[in-house]
Formats: C-alpha cells, structure tokens, sequence
C-alpha cells in the first residue's frame, strides 16, 4: 500500500488520482487544513482511505503506516507566507512533521520515500557573468526600490540567468525555503542512517486543477485565477520579467510515480534529487497574459512591486530525472493554461 501525506490536497490529490489509476492500494493521510480545503470534505477516488491527521502527530503518522511499504509526502505549508510570524508554523509542519514521519517510519520498517521538495532550495539561481557562472547575493532593497530587479554583475549589466542541475550549490532564501531544504536534510540523513531509498523532487511552479484560491499561500498561478474569478486584472510584480517554469500538476504527479519507480534501482542509503519542471523557461508576465486571454478577462497590470524574499530568475534542468527516470512533461502549454483558466478551483479558505 502507498501513503500520500497530504493526499487531499492540490498535488497530492493528482498524485493519488494517478497512483490508483495504475492499480495501487493508496491511503492519505491529511490534516485537512482550513486554509487550504476551506472547510469542505475531500473527493478522492472510490477505495482510498482518508486518515484525517497531521504529520506532526506520532501516533496518526504510527495507524495510517500500518500495512504501508511507500510513502509520497506532498504534506506542507506552501508558498512565501504573509510574513516572519509564519515562520513557527512553516517549521512545525514542514520540517517537525517530516522527522516525526521519518522516525515512524523506521519503527514501521518502511524503507521507500518520494519527498516533495521544490526549486526554492536553489535561492536566486545561477547565472553568467562574461565566462563565469555565478551565484548572486541576495538583491538589495535599495536596487528593488528604483525598480533594479535583475541582479547586477560587476560591470553593472544585467547577469544572464541559466538553468540549474541538481548538484549545484543550494542557497534557500526565505523561511519556506529554509524548511523544504531542511526536508531533504532529513531525507538524506534518514536514508543513511537506515539504508532507506528517497527521492527528492524539487518541483517547478506547478499549476492546473483543484489549486485552492483566494489565499497568500497559493502559487502565483492560483492568485492571478483567482483575480481573474474576481473580474479583476492579475497582478504581476517587478516588471513581470521574472523567469519561472510552469509545469502541469499531472505531469508533476507522473514524476511521483516515475520516482517511486525508480526507488528500487537506488543503492541502499541514497537519496537522490530531481528536479521537475516542463523544460520551458517562461516570464510571469508571459504565464499572466496567456491565463488572461485564456479565461476571457482583464490583462494583467504589472505593479512593480516586490515582496522581500522572492528571487528573480529560477529555472532549473530536467535531465537527470529524464535521463534515470524516463519522465518529461508531456502537458502542452497553451492546452494547459486553457484547462486551468476554467477548472475549478478549491473553496476559498475562511478569512478572519
């Protein structure tokens, strides 16, 4: 049996979609958090058993393990968060509710994990610099301020951003990114110490069915839908330039598979990152202006404003995880945006 932490929520639930869709067992284990489910009881497949609980208790993570030989933990808090007074329960859930499952599941023998990471342990990316790569200190608020938002090299210019492999150095910068690289610590610690097999999927900006709307933790493709539903313009930040990767939530739940897969040809011990994203580097303003046309509505007002801890370029190389694994995206984009313009969203979380 495979349990998917967080298996009710955006990308857990296509996980568990496409895990019984190829005949496995599947049980979820989800807190069901207000601020993401908005109060209203999940709809998973017919078969899967809902465990309500929180990764951070032992003794829910200790029942739902039983019987269970693999383990997909999508559970965390996401997004950039409204400010530092996040910063408990980012840790709380994040990396507490990790080591608690990771110790359950030692006493539960079970030696197989897919952990939900993402591209935000890379923080600003890499770029180049004349001849040489390099990794920007973090932007300065007075550049931010006068509307200099590329990261600057020595001759003033802005730097070239390029795509990042796994092995490159990680350098999180914010609380979110703090927790998931302290995700894959744990990961590699627990494999080493046990002889477990992980894989670490250092997901891209995923979008498409089932997002939750109206809340500050969703991706940004969520806040723009979200807009968009409301009759207004999205609002896009900086100068909309900012490089992302969008990929589709079902090409990220194949990846989940493709990885769980892939555990077995692990030796015993090792974790091993990958990153998952479409290939396709593209703006925010570029990903804006394609959900707008898409769903009909006003095209996007760029503010200029920014939000400290947010990096300018990041966009990473899926190789490896084609080369080992034999995932790539398969979603088109332009299909993509047009789907997800008018699937329905999540119930919009209780507000104070």
């Amino acid at each position: 049996m495979l349990l998917v932490t967080g298996g009710a929520g955006f990308i857990g639930s296509h996980v568990v979609e496409a895990a019984v869709a190829r005949g496995e067992r599947v049980r979820v284990l989800d807190a069901l958090r207000p601020e993401v489910h908005g109060g209203a009881r999940p709809a998973l497949p017919d078969g899967v058993e809902l465990v309500r609980g929180s990764v951070t208790d032992a003794s829910e993570v200790r029942a739902a393990l039983d019987g269970v030989s693999a383990v997909c933990h999508q559970a965390a808090k996401v997004g950039l968060g409204v400010d530092f007074a996040d910063a408990p329960d980012y840790a709380e859930t994040n990396v507490t509710g990790t080591a608690v499952l990771l110790a359950a599941m030692t006493a539960a023998g079970v030696d197989r994990l897919v952990l939900a990471s993402s591209m935000v342990v890379y923080g600003e990316g890499r770029y180049r610099d004349g001849d040489r790569i390099v990794l920007p200190p973090p932007r300065a608020v007075g550049d931010l301020e006068r509307g200099v938002f590329d990261p600057l090299g020595a001759d003033g210019r802005p730097l070239e951003p390029v795509l990042v492999g796994e092995e490159e150095t990680l350098d999180p910068r914010n609380v979110y990114a703090d927790t998931k690289l302290a995700q894959e610590h744990l990961a590699s610690s627990w494999t080493r110490a046990t002889g477990g097999h992980a894989a670490m999927l250092r997901y891209h900006n995923v979008f498409g069915p089932r997002m939750p709307r109206d809340t500050p933790y969703a991706g940004v493709a969520s806040i723009f839908r979200s807009a968009l539903e409301r009759g207004e313009a999205p609002r896009v930040f900086e100068d909309g330039g900012q490089r992302r990767d969008f990929v589709h939530v079902r090409d990220v739940a194949r990846a989940n598979l493709a990885a769980l897969d892939g555990l077995a040809a692990l030796p015993s011990g090792a974790a091993r990152a990958y990153n998952v994203g479409s290939g396709t580097p593209r703006t925010v303003l570029e990903f804006a202006t394609a959900l707008a046309d898409a769903f009909g509505g006003p095209a996007p007002v760029v503010t200029g404003e920014y939000r400290l801890g947010d990096v300018r370029h990041i966009t990473a190389s899926s190789a490896r995880i084609a080369e080992e694994l034999g995932w790539r995206a398969t979603e088109p984009f332009d299909d993509a945006v047009r789907e997800f313009a008018t699937a329905p969203l999540r119930a919009a979380a209780p507000r104070d």
